[in-house]
């Protein structure tokens, strides 16, 4: 399975940005999918993730009610949507994936995904 993130770039705050994750290989072998970032402040931390199927959707508590992870399945890709961007969202934006259904308690948990993109830059300007 190979991941390739792309949709980064520079916002000001309060913009939006969305992010794609597409995906080829063996895909039909994955189960959960998910976004992180590495920040220059914090290690790789959670962003959201979600049942390959698109359904039981997770997300940080930092950005709940403004990011929104979903699955288009004619382009084999998964989305972020981030709106109401602020400049904490500044960081290197990873796509994840994992053909374990993680479970709930452990969607965070970076060691829970095998195949990773090669990250997109994300700068939210004040």
């Amino acid at each position: 399975v190979q991941l390739q993130a792309s949709g980064g770039g520079l916002v000001q705050a309060g913009g939006s940005l969305r992010l794609s994750c597409a995906s080829s290989g063996r895909t039909s072998t994955l189960l959960t999918m998910a976004w992180f970032r590495q920040t220059p402040r914090n290690a790789r931390e959670f962003v959201a993730a979600s049942r390959w199927s698109g359904s039981s959707t997770h997300y940080a508590d930092s950005v709940k009610g403004r990011f929104t992870i979903s699955r288009n399945n004619a382009e084999n890709t998964v989305t972020l949507q981030m709106n109401s961007l602020v400049p904490e969202d500044t960081g290197i934006y990873y796509c994840a994936a994992s053909r374990s259904r993680v479970i709930v308690s452990a969607v965070g948990q970076s060691t829970m995904y095998t195949f990773w993109g090669q990250g997109t830059q994300v700068t939210v300007s004040s």
